[in-house]
């Protein structure tokens, strides 16, 4: 039997795989909507780069570590870049409200997971924390570069949130 801690931090591994993954996803749809020149397109690949680097050190902590990625990942490529694109489709400022969206709930994941780990993985709670950093730092430029002037934000922060909470959720399961 696997003891409940191990199985935790595997389920943390799981999710934190995936939900970079994802957002490696919903970037790569956001800039092939965008093209080479939109405003704000260099922002987005910046951060689309940091979040690959993300992806491949979770990749290589659950190869390490024997961890069974999500089954959902299927799902996460279509879904995230649809997302991705759909918002860069509504326009910069609605690419910008994505992350900004997408990067609050993040910060409170990690953050949660943070408090969970303590210092029973000093490893895997570096990463969480270094990475987390970099997520909250994307989600001040996304609002600095309008992502509260997107149309409809409420209503569209709020669907993005919903949906990145329903992700986590599922992804520590399946």
């Amino acid at each position: 039997m696997i003891p409940p801690a191990e199985k935790a931090r595997a389920a943390m591994l799981r999710v934190d795989q995936a939900g970079e993954y994802g957002a490696t996803r919903i970037y790569a749809g956001q800039l092939a909507v965008m093209g080479d020149h939109a405003p704000g397109n260099r922002l987005i690949a910046r951060m689309a780069q940091q979040e690959e680097r993300h992806r491949q050190r979770f990749d290589a902590m659950i190869a390490e570590r024997g961890v069974r990625p999500t089954a959902l990942q299927p799902l996460w490529n279509v879904a995230g870049f649809a997302l991705g694109a759909a918002t860069a489709l509504i326009g910069p400022k609605a690419a910008m409200a994505c992350t900004a969206a997408i990067e609050t709930e993040i910060d409170r994941h990690y953050g949660e997971q943070l408090d969970e780990l303590g210092d029973s993985d000093p490893e895997l709670a570096e990463a969480i924390a270094e990475f987390r950093a970099e997520e909250a730092e994307h989600r001040d430029i996304a609002i600095a570069h309008g992502a509260e002037e997107a149309p409809a934000y409420p209503l569209l922060s709020g669907a993005i949130r919903l949906g990145c909470r329903a992700a986590i959720a599922l992804s520590k399961k399946l």
